[in-house]
């Protein structure tokens, strides 16, 4: 694993559970709206911190800590992660894997392993919008096997999508929402520009308003069990 980052204590990560947060460097996608351009392009990462050091930090948190975090960058992309992701569930803790999807045969390997107790997907965008949301050459059919393993899966999850004005529009969102209808957790997460923005048009771009937030919840909140909106 190459590890750029550790936040030592977080309540906000882990939903219901005070836990730490392990940031993977590295990613297979280029969203240009991406803020951590740190944790995905190799000429901004910093110097890794051994896995080792993580560990022995953790070790030392058990019955502090109730979870482990593990985003990124993207953390499928590593074959080490299953051995990662089993010394911390040794150590008791629980475990939150964030993804992009991208890879179905390693969520597959880690649901089937209990490796994991909760699971936060991305999805971008409509599945034939892809490829222009993340700049990058996606194999939709693994972004939707993804999809079906987690709702098939029986643990803890949630789906979410960034939303940008004049990039998803409402019409997009609707469209993902018949993607994954029926599933527990769905959140819609307002876009802030910021200064580490991959892609620098993106600063000028703005989120949706609070009434246009509360108009979409309106419309798709029937399609869910929950729907969580993050301004």
């Amino acid at each position: 694993m190459k590890i750029g980052g550790l936040q030592k204590f977080s309540m906000i990560d882990y939903p219901g559970k005070i836990s730490a947060v392990v940031f993977v460097q590295g990613c297979n996608f280029r969203c240009p709206y991406c803020h951590n351009r740190e944790l995905v392009l190799p000429e901004y990462f910093s110097r890794s911190i051994d896995e080792n050091e993580v560990l022995e930090f953790l070790s030392g948190r058990r019955g502090k800590l109730q979870g482990v975090v593990v985003t990124g960058g993207e953390p499928t992309i590593f074959p080490d992660l299953p051995d990662f992701l089993l010394k911390i569930k040794r150590m008791g803790f629980y475990v939150k894997l964030d993804t992009n999807g991208s890879n179905p045969y390693m969520l597959e390997t880690i649901i089937d392993r209990k490796l994991v107790d909760y699971i936060a997907m991305d999805i971008k965008a409509p599945v034939e919008k892809y490829g222009e949301i993340t700049a990058s050459k996606i194999d939709k059919d693994k972004i939707l096997s993804s999809i079906q393993l987690i709702l098939q899966s029986g643990i803890e999850y949630e789906f979410r999508t960034t939303v940008i004005k004049d990039v998803i529009s409402y019409v997009d969102i609707l469209k993902i929402c018949n993607t994954i209808k029926g599933a527990s957790r769905y959140a819609i997460q307002n876009f802030h520009p910021a200064e580490t923005l991959v892609n620098e048009e993106y600063r000028s771009k703005t989120g949706y308003s609070p009434t246009e937030l509360s108009q979409l919840e309106e419309k798709i909140k029937d399609k869910f069990k929950e729907v969580v909106i993050r301004t």
